[in-house]
């Protein structure tokens, strides 16, 4: 049993983490830290449009109760199991993908739960791990849709950097435990960012692959966004109406027609 003094202890580590993450990255870019609610301007924010940030949504998840308990448990999960991805990089699809920058939603499961592989973005993997095969299959698909090359590795960071959220419903597992953290309340959590960024006054494509992203469906209620669904670019499943749903080029076409500028998919 966690003591309170240790739950306020892990939940102050843990919420302090994406803080500093923004903070390390403006540092490296040569920018002053800013305080913690201070604005993401957001490459692709609609002109004229409210601009939200992740540090303001995490603020007020912070307020909620589920969220205090969540933290403690993930913390007391870090310090006792091997969990994925890396503590370091449990945020890492807020942190390169901004807020105001969003313009498309990959929606996963939990994180790859193998050694090396999970580092925070959904279906990614960092160069010199093998690619996974829902990845392989992923990959498949988009050179079919937009004739893309097929990369040499897994990392999409290059996709989250353009404003493709790569989030995980769950985001962390034990290792070689798959869905070991389901229902801890990480879906909670991931909920709450998909219905922030469905309040949003701008066209947004959300891409729900599999049931349980799919499910996801009945929170996005406004109209500005597309939706798309397919089977999940699983070994499984792939072959079920993945393959030859042209979700990429789906996308880019409503950005266009909507004067967002498209995402390049191409991985190099």
């Amino acid at each position: 049993m966690v003591s309170a003094r240790r739950q306020q202890i892990y939940h102050r580590r843990i919420c302090s983490y994406y803080t500093i993450y923004c903070t390390y990255m403006q540092y490296l870019q040569g920018k002053k830290p800013r305080a913690i609610l201070q604005q993401f301007p957001g490459k692709y924010a609609k002109k004229g449009e409210k601009k939200m940030n992740w540090e303001e949504f995490f603020e007020q998840e912070q307020q909620q109760s589920y969220f205090h308990d969540l933290m403690a448990f993930v913390e007391g999960e870090y310090a006792e199991k091997t969990v994925y991805p890396p503590r370091e990089q449990l945020f890492s699809c807020f942190r390169e993908c901004p807020f105001a920058s969003v313009r498309a939603v990959i929606l996963g499961q939990d994180p790859y739960h193998n050694v090396g592989q999970a580092h925070g973005l959904c279906f990614s993997v960092k160069k010199g791990v093998d690619i996974p095969p829902s990845l392989v299959n992923i990959y498949k698909e988009l050179h079919d849709d937009l004739g893309c090359t097929i990369p040499n590795h897994g990392c999409l960071t290059k996709w989250a950097e353009q404003g493709v959220l790569m989030l995980n419903t769950v985001l962390t597992v034990r290792a070689h435990q798959a869905n070991s953290h389901k229902d801890i309340g990480w879906e909670e959590f991931t909920d709450a960012a998909i219905m922030a960024l469905n309040s949003q006054d701008r066209p947004i494509v959300f891409i729900l692959w599999g049931a349980p992203a799919q499910r996801k469906a009945r929170m996005l209620t406004n109209p500005k966004h597309l939706i798309l669904k397919a089977p999940h670019p699983s070994p499984l499943s792939a072959y079920r109406g993945f393959f030859g749903s042209k979700p990429f080029s789906q996308t880019n076409d409503y950005l266009r027609a909507h004067g967002v500028e498209p995402i390049d998919w191409q991985i190099e």
